[in-house]
């Protein structure tokens, strides 16, 4: 539509504008200009997701059942637990829960709107279809509008559409099927105003607007539970099963065999309460928080806790490029000119030509070359503080001519700018006019087919340019192009007028190649990932030989490597098994959709894939919420995308991922180090209450006693194991298979062993303190109490690798183990010696042979596993060749 008729569709007059009564309606029928964004979590909804594992349900039924039979003491101790669980849980969610949402505080933005004939500044938010907004550069477009008037009005819509360099909008209808990043009579919300001014006719407000289309997209898209968080759901569900089934089972015969019902009563509490691990919610949680806070010291600001760790098990990273693996700015990175080929170095600030360092004033038409970059611009750049603003290719330019020793200011003193002719979408070139001497010269700027179309001479000699010289300037703009670089021509009229368009004539010094350039840590952090087994794919809405040529430059892809588009992809949806899966190898999509980046990301895990979704911009968004974990940029990144993320880089830095990585490995290893610690503890635990119960033996061990161990004597120790380094080669590893439990079979059959083994010494314990020493029931609990608790202390050394060395070990170097070690011996004391703890767990005294009896059988464990681990050969190690596999993996 033209410009008149999208006025006569929305009833305004753009010279008048809306009147305040037509806009108070149109408000009340669009509603507000704002776009939904996540609503703050309660503290009580915080704390309520605290009770939500089967776990914790589980301890809460055995609180319930322990006061039905009166034991308030153990009801007390029971609900205490569930406490101190919860507590650590809320309070270490609730400080990156809050950090996050002080992050994503979104600025109010105010707009100049016409109304009843009169420009107005009012609230973004009160923007109706229909509005004229006047703009001006350094705006942030408030509203989707239809451009009504342009005066070299240039957009950055990198946010929006990836396109990393800013594009002309003018009033000239766009084609009916022409993309987002086509429409050249549009302006979208959320976008910034470059340079130029113009006005624009609201056409579409909040949700009605791209921005909120995507927004909707975001909030539609639902990554679900992490792996981990669905790998401990599942161990929760076991364990609660096995629970139920032993507590049924042991309950059942004893009253078969004639026991007490209120003594089998308290003996299903006491194995209900030895089964679950009541640690495992404590230690998991300060672990993933430990992790975090681990992770901040790196600059990564993670919300969810469990999202530490899925970075560790990702196997896919899909990364968008403008703003994450580039600077999302422009430099000059060649000059192709009649005398020869320029190279700029940006780290030495100088020009380079085969290879060694020029004098660029020993050169003429470089110098002329560099010096219409200088004058035929708006930008305004300070060469001390190496920053610009304007345009970011005349800044470029800018930059590249003070390498050259150009200085805009100087020059503009020496060439009086008498005029501009500003850049045209139709002729696609820019001019200004300056003063020499008598004379006037135009430096002219523009898209290479245009410049070289009006240029007729080339050169300081000024030689003719003919058709053949012509498409050979033509040929090497267009491979500068297929290698991803933006490319303009520069060019000289040298009797131009002040009052008139620059006509053809002109005299042609050369091409100019910009590219947005790769961050510096991205080929070191590619090559990482690579070693660490997992893919890497770029999914920008970018143009395709842009996309291709920053892949190669960062080592993503070797030369010949294929691209396919966001039109290709279009038909993913109706693909076979077989499409799909050649789909999901490829590495780079280049002009690619929010919606199409949901659809990438669902094929990646409908494989089997975790992905983990980097990006900055607004079209990032619902990919980063649909994401098994998203991770948005803290500097660069937009309100929308950190508010869809899991995690923010605050420092912007890709290589920040490599961490994160690392540390989500070693969490999930901790992670399945110590939760086979607690349940061969509790696996004791049960099997010393009810092979006592089978047996006709003493109670082994009382349900507050149980508590004490799972609560006291446990968490300590396991927390010293989630604390553990890793190992110096866990980045030389595979992911682990996304699907693979945290316990797997090998796991369980180290539990069984294990957990047989510190039983079968307790229970030794137990029947010796009876037939040798001759103890009473009481004192052969005790002495059963002891015996387990020392076990399982010692027990933590049996969790190094197997095949490691026994002195030096993963576990031995931890010195938390130790602290650990140190404390619990010492609570343990306190337990047995301190008169209200003693009578609260009904500790019996048990002389100086109970407890050499209690020492001596709690070693036995420990000493068989040590053999055990020494003698076994343990996982194989990860080979040269089997790296190299690795590092060949696409």
């Amino acid at each position: 539509m033209t410009v008149l008729e999208v006025a006569a569709a929305l009833g305004v007059d753009p010279a008048r504008g809306l009147d305040e009564k037509d806009a108070e309606h149109r408000l009340q029928q669009f509603g507000a200009n704002a776009l939904t964004t996540k609503k703050r979590l309660s503290d009580v909804r915080l704390m309520l997701r605290q009770f939500a594992s089967p776990v914790m349900l589980l301890l809460a039924g055995a609180t319930a059942l322990s006061l039905a039979f009166g034991e308030y003491q153990q009801a007390v101790a029971i609900a205490s637990v569930l406490f101190i669980n919860s507590a650590i849980g809320y309070f270490t969610e609730r400080r990156a829960v809050r950090s996050l949402e002080a992050l994503r505080q979104l600025g109010k933005q105010s707009a100049r709107v016409r109304r009843a004939g009169h420009v107005l500044q009012i609230a973004a938010e009160k923007l109706v279809p229909g509005d004229i907004v006047v703009l001006d550069a350094g705006d942030v477009v408030a509203a989707d509008m239809r451009c009504a008037s342009s005066a070299t009005l240039r957009i950055d819509e990198s946010a929006l559409t990836g396109e990393s360099v800013p594009v002309g909008k003018g009033i000239e209808p766009d084609s009916a099927l022409a993309g987002l990043h086509e429409r050249n009579a549009m302006l979208f919300k959320g976008t910034h105003i470059v340079s130029g001014g113009g006005e624009g006719i609201v056409t579409g407000t909040g949700l009605a607007t791209e921005l909120g289309r995507i927004t909707q997209l975001v909030d539609e898209a639902s990554g679900g539970d992490s792996p981990l968080e669905r790998q401990l759901a599942f161990l929760s569900r076991q364990l609660i099963w096995i629970t139920l089934i032993l507590a049924a089972a042991i309950s059942a015969a004893g009253l078969s065999s004639g026991r007490p019902v209120f003594l089998m009563v308290e003996t299903a509490i006491a194995l209900a309460v030895a089964a679950i691990p009541e640690g495992l919610p404590i230690v998991a949680t300060l672990t993933l928080a430990r992790g975090m806070l681990r992770m901040a010291r790196h600059n990564a600001l993670v919300e969810n806790l469990a999202a530490v760790e899925t970075l560790g098990s990702t196997t896919v990273i899909m990364t968008d490029k403008t703003g994450t693996l580039t600077e999302n700015r422009m430099e000059v990175e060649q000059i192709l000119t009649p005398s020869g080929d320029f190279s700029i170095d940006h780290g030495l600030a100088t020009i380079v030509k085969e290879g060694a360092i020029v004098d660029p004033s020993a050169d003429p038409e470089l110098m002329q070359a560099l010096l219409i970059g200088v004058l035929c611009s708006n930008a305004e750049y300070d060469r001390h503080a190496f920053s610009g603003t304007g345009d970011p290719m005349e800044i470029a330019l800018l930059r590249a001519g003070s390498f050259a020793g150009l200085d805009r200011k100087e020059q503009i003193v020496t060439f009086p700018e008498v005029a501009e002719h500003p850049f045209d979408t139709t002729t696609r070139r820019m001019a200004t006019i300056h003063r020499t001497g008598d004379n006037h010269f135009a430096a002219v700027k523009g898209a290479p087919e245009e410049v070289l179309a009006a240029a007729d001479r080339i050169g300081i000699k000024m030689e003719p340019l003919g058709a053949t010289e012509r498409t050979a300037w033509l040929r090497r703009g267009e491979e500068l192009a297929a290698r991803g670089l933006r490319v303009l021509a520069v060019a000289v009229h040298p009797r131009a007028r002040q009052d008139q368009p620059v006509p053809d004539g002109l005299v042609f010094y050369g091409l100019v190649a910009f590219r947005d350039p790769p961050r510096g840590d991205i080929p070191e952090t590619i090559a990482a990932l690579r070693r660490a087994g997992i893919r890497v794919v770029m999914a920008t809405g970018d143009h395709p030989s842009t996309a291709l040529g920053i892949s190669q430059a960062i080592g993503l892809t070797e030369p010949g490597a294929s691209v396919m588009t966001g039109a290709e992809l279009s038909r993913l949806g109706h693909a076979s098994a077989a499409e799909r899966q050649e789909i999901v190898r490829r590495q780079i999509f280049a002009r690619v959709s929010p919606e199409q980046k949901l659809e990438l990301i669902s094929a990646f895990q409908r494989e089997g894939e975790v992905v983990a979704m980097t990006g900055d911009g607004v079209n990032d968004a619902p990919a980063l919420s649909k994401a098994d974990i998203g991770v948005a940029m803290g500097q660069r990144g937009t309100d929308v995308a950190r508010e869809a993320a899991d995690m923010v880089l605050l420092d912007d830095a890709f290589s920040t991922i490599v961490h994160a990585v690392r540390e989500g490995r070693i969490i999930f290893a901790n992670i399945r180090r110590f939760s086979a610690y607690l349940l061969s503890c509790n696996l004791a635990e049960v099997l010393v209450v009810g092979i006592a119960v089978f047996t006709g033996l003493p109670l082994a061990l009382l349900p507050l006693q149980i508590l004490f161990l799972n609560f006291v004597t446990d968490v300590f120790p396991a927390f010293a194991l989630a604390a553990g380094e890793g190992e110096d080669d866990v980045l030389d590893r595979p992911p682990r298979q996304p699907n693979e439990a945290i316990l797997t079979k090998a796991q369980w059959v180290s539990v069984a062993v294990y957990g047989a083994a510190i039983s079968g010494a307790t229970l030794l314990a137990l029947i010796s303190s009876i037939r040798w020493l001759g103890l009473a029931a009481e004192q052969a609990t005790t002495v059963s109490f002891v015996t387990i608790a020392l076990a399982q202390l010692w027990h933590t050394f049996n969790m190094r690798e197997s095949g490691s060395g026994f002195w030096y070990n993963s576990v031995t170097q931890n010195r938390f183990v130790w602290y650990a070690t140190a404390l619990c011996l010492a609570l343990l004391f306190a337990g047995i010696n301190v008169p209200l703890l003693s009578e609260t767990l009904e500790i019996a005294s048990i002389g100086m042979e109970g407890w050499a009896l209690a020492i001596g059988f709690s070693l036995l464990p420990v000493s068989a596993g040590q053999l055990w681990l020494s003698l076994s050969a343990g996982p194989p190690a990860l080979g040269p060749h089997l790296k190299a596999e690795l590092n060949e993996q696409p």
